[in-house]
């Protein structure tokens, strides 16, 4: 006969082993177990009359608070039990971020995509407009492009080619690779990033690069400027020079998470910004003696501009802006000077941000999303309740503007401006690689008051850019190509 000490020795195991696996459970293996018989395998409703999730009213972002609420807390008079008796905070956001996903699964099949009429005309909400196929072919992995002053634009490929397009328009042609530029450590999600053109290019000549660089086997994201000289009809990189670029012991072996968008301050060109991704070590984007994870603040020359925050704090990166990014990659300036960026979340949670100097953008400590095998990660909220006023907590984190549930890979941003679509001027177009998307936002005291679907399913949009026309560019790939956004006249 077993003992009772035996018994209770093996009970006890019984309910450690249970409860590790709950903890150790993935957000689908959760609403099977929590959520399924009520809410129905897609959120639909029906077990025990409960309603459908899947309204548009519900995929609301007002509503992430509500659903969490409601999990941990529970609904006595609809009869729902209180899950944060049994989850914890990660658990119970882990189930809403799921939920966020079977509702976005529902949305677009109810939704579709944004589609032309007979004429190959697109509605939207304030502009009628055509897409142009401007390049369909001769791109391998095309991350970038940037016009110069006579219309001209260049063209950066992940690879590690510059190219020149002669009219930057339908028709226009597509030069070889410029020779002579930088070597890139073209592994993984790094290579040739960003193209940018100085804002006095005019009368300066100077063009900006990032790509992943190379120190033996590891690499990290590092700017330079240089010129592209026109020698006997052939196209050379020249007068190369290093803006910035890490200390060698803070290069990483990864091959994710680079950033890098670069953009210039509009109200001094002199001064430019750039994102560099966490390389995939959460920790080190609270740590500003390193560089992952960061939107930095130099000259165009690679000095140090008057202002940076962490400038005199010892061991400090002296160009740090800001901290507590995973992986921007948008950056720009709206029509206002203020500066935003759109970052990658893991499983969900993708961001918008409004960029202000010295402050704490969250990663890791806070996310909307979650692991990517569907494991919980952390919840969104910081420790200590917002303001009314004031989008920071006061621990010191700054909540996204927007965040996409599900992620959708956030990529591209630009403002429009110019004469092409004038009732869209000001607005920030985001795009989005894994949800193939360009998004309209309007923003309105750090509120999104319009957010428009302009195109999907097109391809993975790696860069949005707005041309000096006002028309909207947006960078492809699978297909590799660049189409153009022009209006309807």
């Amino acid at each position: 006969m077993m003992s009772r000490w035996l018994f209770a020795g093996m009970m006890g195991i019984a309910w450690t082993t249970a409860v590790a696996t709950a903890q150790n459970a993935g957000v689908e293996q959760l609403y099977a177990n929590n959520c399924l018989k009520c809410h129905g395998n897609a959120g639909q409703g029906g077990g025990a009359g409960t309603r459908s999730m899947l309204t548009d009213e519900q995929f609301a972002q007002d509503y992430d608070k509500r659903f969490f609420d409601a999990v941990k807390n529970g609904l006595p008079d609809s009869g729902m039990e209180a899950f944060g008796e049994t989850l914890n905070d990660s658990q119970v956001w882990g189930l809403v971020g799921y939920i966020r996903e079977l509702q976005y699964k529902a949305y677009r099949q109810r939704a579709g995509s944004p589609k032309a009429d007979a004429n190959g005309v697109f509605a939207s909400q304030h502009h009628p407009f055509r897409i142009e196929r401007v390049i369909e072919r001769g791109l391998d992995v095309p991350w970038s492009i940037d016009f110069l002053p006579d219309g001209r634009m260049l063209v950066a490929d992940r690879p590690g080619a510059v190219r020149v397009h002669s009219t930057g328009k339908t028709g226009g042609e597509l030069s070889k690779p410029v020779k002579g530029t930088p070597s890139v450590r073209n592994r993984g999600q790094g290579g040739l990033m960003d193209v940018a053109v100085h804002p006095n290019y005019a009368q300066n000549g100077w063009i900006y690069l990032s790509y992943s660089h190379a120190i033996n086997n590891n690499g990290m994201t590092r700017i330079v400027r240089g010129k592209i000289a026109d020698e006997n009809g052939s196209l050379k990189w020249t007068d190369e020079q290093v803006i910035f670029e890490a200390k060698p012991e803070h290069y990483q072996p990864t091959d994710l998470h680079f950033g890098c968008r670069i953009v210039f301050d509009p109200k001094d060109p002199t001064i430019l910004f750039f994102a560099v991704g966490e390389r995939g070590r959460g920790d080190m984007a609270q740590d500003v003696t390193r560089p992952n994870g960061k939107i930095f603040r130099i000259k165009d020359d690679g000095t140090i501009p008057p202002g940076n925050p962490f400038a005199d704090q010892p061991g400090a990166y002296a160009a740090v802006w800001s901290y507590g990014h995973r992986n921007p990659q948008g950056m720009a300036f709206d029509l206002e000077g203020n500066l935003w960026d759109t970052e990658h979340g893991p499983r969900g949670g993708d961001e918008l941000n409004l960029i202000t100097p010295g402050r704490n953008y969250g990663w890791p400590i806070v996310s909307f999303g979650f692991n990517y095998n569907g494991r919980p990660l952390v919840s969104p909220w910081p420790k200590h309740p917002l303001t009314a006023s004031d989008p920071v907590a006061s621990d010191g984190i700054v909540m996204p503007t927007l965040r996409w549930m599900p992620s959708i890979a956030a990529c591209g941003l630009d403002v429009a401006r110019g004469d092409a679509f004038p009732d869209w001027k000001g607005d920030l177009f985001a795009g989005g690689l894994a949800a193939e998307t360009v998004q309209r936002l309007r923003i309105k005291d750090n509120q999104v008051t319009e957010q428009e679907e302009i195109i999907h399913g097109m391809g993975r949009v790696r860069d949005v850019v707005c041309s000096p026309d006002g028309s909207v560019y947006v960078v492809l790939n699978d297909p590799d190509a660049v189409i153009r956004l022009s209006p309807d006249r």
